[in-house]
C-alpha cells in the first residue's frame, strides 16, 4: 500500500466524521482546499463519489459509507501495528514474574546473569514444582517440564532430559549398591509427590511391573528430595537437569546407570500474544539460549 493511499483514506475518514474538509483540514494541519483535493483525487481513483457536497455542508454517499468502514480497519490494523513495532522497540523493563522449578544448580546462576544484562527489570521468582495456571495465576512466563495443551500459551522447548536415580556414596557403602532394577525392593527409597492430585511420580520403564516400591518419604519438591539423598538418607529419582552439581561435586552418584530411563522435555511457557513485552521476548530468548547452551 502506498503512502499516499494511507494519506488518502485518512484525510478521508476525518472529512467523514467530522463532516468537514476545513475541520479536517485542521485536526491534520492542512487547509480544507488540500483536503477537498485529495479527497477529489480519491474518488478519481475508486471510480465513486465518496461525498455529496453543497455549500454548507458534506454528507457520505452509500458508496462512501462502504468505503468508511474499510477505511477504519485498515487505518486501525495500520496503528496497531505501529503500537506494537513500537512496543518491541522498547527498553526491556518492569516487573517479571517467573514460575519456575527447583533446579538451582541450573536456572539460578543464569537468573543472576539475565539481572546483570537487564537491570530495568524486576525478576519476581516463584519457586515451586507445582503446576500453575500461566494466565489466571498472573504470571509472565513459567518454566516447565512436560507438554503443553493449552492454545492460549507459547511455548518453546529449552531441552530434552532424563530423569536418573541417585544417592549418597556413604548411603550406598552402608545399605549396598542395587544391581538390578528389583533391589531397589529393599531399599530406602525417596519418592516425588504430585502437589495437584497427591499422587507419587513414577519411576524408570525398568522396574518390574506390579512391584512395590517402599516409601521411605514423599516430598511435593525436588529440593529435599535432593538434601535428603545427599545426606544419605536414600535413593532418590531425580530429573537430570537438577542433579548438574551435586553429581559434578561428588555428594551424589548415579544408581543403576545403564537401565532405560524416562525421559521428558523442560520448557518455556509465556502467555500468547501478538507482539510479547520487550522484558518477556528478552527473557524467552535469553533462557533459551542459555540453558540449552548449559545442558548441550
Amino acid at each position: 500500500m502506498r503512502i499516499e493511499s494511507v494519506s488518502a483514506m485518512a484525510a478521508f475518514v476525518h472529512a467523514a466524521d467530522l463532516r468537514s474538509f476545513k475541520l479536517a483540514g485542521q485536526h491534520l494541519g492542512l487547509s480544507s482546499s488540500a483536503i477537498g483535493k485529495t479527497v477529489a483525487k480519491l474518488e478519481d481513483q475508486l471510480g465513486v463519489r465518496l461525498f455529496h457536497r453543497s455549500t454548507r455542508a458534506i454528507a457520505l454517499t452509500r458508496e462512501g459509507e462502504i468505503f468508511l468502514e474499510r477505511c477504519r480497519r485498515v487505518l486501525g490494523e495500520l496503528e496497531a501495528a505501529e503500537a506494537d513495532l513500537a512496543q518491541t522497540t522498547a527498553s526491556p523493563r518492569g516487573r517479571l514474574r517467573v514460575g519456575i522449578p527447583f533446579a538451582g544448580d541450573l536456572l539460578t546462576p543464569l537468573l543472576g546473569q539475565f539481572m546483570a544484562l537487564y537491570p530495568d527489570i524486576e525478576l519476581d521468582l516463584d519457586y515451586n514444582d507445582r503446576l500453575v495456571d500461566v494466565i489466571d495465576d498472573g504470571f509472565d512466563a513459567v518454566i516447565r517440564t512436560g507438554e503443553v495443551s493449552d492454545s492460549r500459551l507459547m511455548h518453546v522447548k529449552l531441552s530434552d532430559f532424563s530423569f536418573r536415580l541417585v544417592a549418597a556414596p556413604n548411603y550406598l557403602a552402608r545399605e549396598g549398591l542395587p544391581l538390578v532394577p528389583a533391589d531397589l525392593a529393599r531399599h530406602r527409597l525417596l519418592h516425588h509427590r504430585f502437589y495437584e492430585t497427591g499422587k507419587l511420580g513414577g519411576w524408570d520403564p525398568s522396574v518390574p511391573d506390579g512391584m512395590d516400591l517402599p516409601v521411605s518419604l514423599a516430598a511435593t519438591s525436588l529440593e529435599p528430595l535432593i538434601r535428603l539423598a545427599e545426606a544419605g538418607c536414600g535413593i532418590a529419582y531425580i530429573p537430570s537437569f537438577a542433579l548438574i552439581g551435586p553429581l559434578r561435586a561428588g555428594g551424589l552418584v548415579e544408581v543403576l546407570p545403564d537401565v532405560e530411563r524416562r525421559t521428558s522435555a523442560l520448557r518455556l511457557l509465556w502467555p500468547r500474544s501478538r507482539a510479547p513485552l520487550p522484558k518477556i521476548s528478552v527473557f524467552v530468548k535469553f533462557m533459551t539460549d542459555q540453558v540449552r547452551r548449559v545442558l548441550a
